[in-house]
């Protein structure tokens, strides 16, 4: 079987080569930032914020841009010594805000979020050159924090009846992909219910939008710290120090796992959202015109994140129509460099995603996939770059194509974990319980799909499938405003989080509360 693609539309300018949308340019996202917030960036570097002051502390590792590999502001790196500090002047700064009233605390908040609404483009920007993220989907990040807090600033005061802050900050570790509408969104509801807040600045990207984010929110007397650091050195401080109320983690499942025993051991509130690999089931289903129009959104950001589909499972029968609805969508997939225009009046690209976080992820997902062919896997479906979306001689070596491979062999990563990154795999099965059994194959996912045409059957089915969500042939998603939000198995520990239950995670109940969540001594769902 040869797989067939579909050509992509043509360029609206075809002889043109492509140059950077004018006003664009990293230098351009830097000086507004200057102009916006001088006291949070100083020269080439951003600063740490401790002790409700900006500090220069800490030495600055040089970056580079997915984008084009050109160089960018890098994270400053604390040692454990200065982080304690930092820590230490939180708790100062916890104890004093959990007395501050609400009324107080909404009106900062929101005065926060006028803020962040008045920079929103400029937010958007950073966000396309310091993790890759296409126009579209950067500002969607933005408007998703903004939006969801002021849900939450609109509806807090019955989330709070009978409820009190912690008896610390909530320190907040998050991966790269969502610095907006999951950390930043995440920190200002949990200044919202009375706590202050410390925030790690993702090591690999991200570091001058959440800079410029938390600067905006210490301007309106909002207790927020920042700092940089590795894992290695901030663990003590940011994770097991006595004077943290709650540990907020989203990132892989080794890093998490050793985050997980920490705060078991020391019986510390915990929210830890770990990857899954999150599946697609086909059985019994024939509505195929459905599936070909949700394929490329699908490939959003290149699945990097953490509610991608990176698996099919597909009854074995159906493989061939399957193939004829998947294989069309694939192809139309749009990659290409995120602010390349071919005219300087033309809209910026409408693209599906740009790079990948950074050439060393590319490399290593790129190696995986040759070796799981080498092992036995088919390929049935390799991008191709159009030349037309990228600048000419540009770094091109942070982007991969989307790729498709049939039955990765057990021994390959892509068999049993998520790739995060444009990197789909099919497995068929012949009987339900195999379907079933693929479907479970990470030990818990945050979200799974189920596509049949037979309601009883989904019905049937979609219980035994170990997800948080599971949608019935549509995708599900993270969530917002009062969408809950967990994972089974190994792809969550803690508190679970959501509507009510992000503040419920965040602040001490009746004495004998037990939070909906997967601890070690229980799970209680919602």
């Amino acid at each position: 079987m040869r797989p067939t693609r579909t050509p992509n539309p043509p360029p609206a300018h075809p002889e043109t080569p492509a140059l950077l949308k004018p006003g664009t340019a990293y230098a351009d996202a830097w000086r507004r930032c200057l102009d916006a917030a001088p006291e949070a960036f100083r020269d080439e570097r951003v600063l740490n914020l401790w002790g409700a002051a900006w500090h220069s502390d800490g030495r600055t590792l040089p970056a580079t841009t997915p984008v084009d590999g050109t160089p960018i502001a890098g994270a400053p790196r604390l040692d454990g010594a200065t982080a304690q500090q930092a820590v230490h002047a939180a708790l100062d700064q916890h104890r004093a805000w959990r007395h501050v009233p609400l009324p107080e605390r909404r009106a900062r908040i929101s005065a926060t979020l006028d803020a962040l609404t008045a920079h929103r483009e400029l937010l958007a920007l950073l966000l396309v050159w310091e993790i890759g993220k296409p126009w579209r989907l950067a500002l969607a990040d933005v408007d998703r924090a903004i939006d969801g807090v002021r849900w939450y600033v609109d509806g807090i005061e019955p989330m709070l009846a009978g409820r009190t802050p912690l008896d610390g900050p909530v320190s907040n570790i998050a991966s790269w992909n969502y610095p907006m509408s999951v950390l930043v969104h995440a920190a200002l509801v949990q200044a919202l219910a009375g706590d202050a807040v410390i925030a790690k600045t993702p090591t690999d990207g991200g570091v001058a939008c959440l800079t410029l984010a938390m600067a905006l929110a210490a301007r309106e007397r909002v207790p927020v710290t920042l700092v940089g650091g590795s894992g290695r050195e901030l663990n003590q401080p940011l994770v097991r120090a006595p004077e943290i109320g709650c540990v907020s983690f989203v990132g892989g499942r080794a890093t998490g796992a050793d985050v997980a025993t920490a705060v078991a051991g020391l019986g510390k509130r915990h929210i830890l959202e770990q990857e899954g690999l999150n599946t697609w089931g086909i059985w019994d289903f024939s509505a195929w015109d459905r599936l070909t129009a949700v394929i490329p959104k699908l490939f959003d950001y290149g699945k990097q994140r953490c509610t991608a589909y990176p698996r099919f499972v597909v009854q074995r029968s159906l493989f061939d129509a399957f193939l004829d609805a998947y294989l069309p969508a694939v192809g139309s997939v749009r990659v290409g460099h995120p602010l390349a225009v071919a005219d300087p009046a033309d809209p910026l690209p409408e693209l599906d995603f740009g790079p990948l976080i950074n050439a060393a992820k590319a490399k290593e997902l790129t190696d995986q996939v040759t070796e799981a062919v080498e092992r036995g896997a088919v390929p049935l479906y390799r991008g191709r770059r159009d030349d037309t979306r990228f600048l000419p001689g540009q770094d091109a070596s942070a982007y991969v194509h989307p790729v498709t491979l049939l039955n990765p062999p057990p021994s390959s990563p892509l068999h049993h974990a998520e790739p995060f990154g444009p990197v789909d795999t099919i497995v068929l099965v012949d009987t339900e319980a195999e379907l079933l059994a693929a479907m479970n194959a990470s030990n818990g996912a945050l979200v799974a799909t189920l596509a049949t045409d037979d309601r009883a059957t989904y019905d049937r089915l979609a219980p035994q499938i170990r997800a948080f969500k599971t949608g019935h042939g549509v995708p599900r998603s993270r969530g917002d405003r009062d969408e809950l939000f967990g994972g089974f198995g190994a792809s969550w520990r803690g508190a679970f989080v959501g509507g009510d239950l992000l503040v419920r995670s965040v602040t001490q109940g009746p004495a004998a509360e037990r939070l909906p969540g997967n601890f070690p001594e229980y799970q209680l769902m919602p």
